[in-house]
């Protein structure tokens, strides 16, 4: 019984060394200049012209859906060691490495999407218009120093 206790005991160490080795041997996490994270504007633009095509036949979830995917995508472009396959969206909205601006409009795209998948609430073309706005804010570089229109 004891060799078996022991065996369990390693066995979830083990696990819990796989779950955060990554943490263990990321690089520090250092805020970069804004301008540095912004991707770029054709590709965004494209982006947002894929989702307005997905809202435009009343996909809204599925263009919200896809402009977190590619938030994310942007993210790992700029820190590819920055996220881990264990993060929930709640988390990389949380990160300290993201420059304000982007972790407030990841998190609200995340939160829209959190809310759609675990709440079962639909979206609707208004909380989409608010999701592509805050794309909009994490791409553009107007959005980055003044909050205004895309420039």
């Amino acid at each position: 019984m004891w060799v078996l206790l022991a065996m369990a005991a390693l066995y979830g160490a083990y696990a819990l060394y796989r779950s955060y080795r990554g943490w263990l041997k990321a690089e520090p996490s250092r805020v970069a200049d804004p301008e540095d994270w912004r991707p770029v504007p054709a590709t965004a633009r494209r982006l947002l012209e894929d989702s307005d095509a997905l809202a435009a036949r009343g996909r809204y979830a599925e263009a919200v859906h896809l402009l977190l995917l590619r938030s994310i995508e942007d993210i790992e472009a700029q820190r590819p060691h920055l996220l881990r396959p264990t993060f929930t969206s709640r988390e990389i909205g949380r990160l300290e490495a993201l420059p304000s601006s982007a972790r407030s409009a990841f998190g609200g795209i995340a939160a829209v999407v959190e809310r759609a998948v675990f709440a079962e609430t639909p979206i609707d073309a208004s909380a989409f218009m608010r999701c592509r706005k805050e794309y909009e804010a994490f791409a553009f570089p107007g959005q980055w120093r003044t909050g205004g229109a895309p420039q």
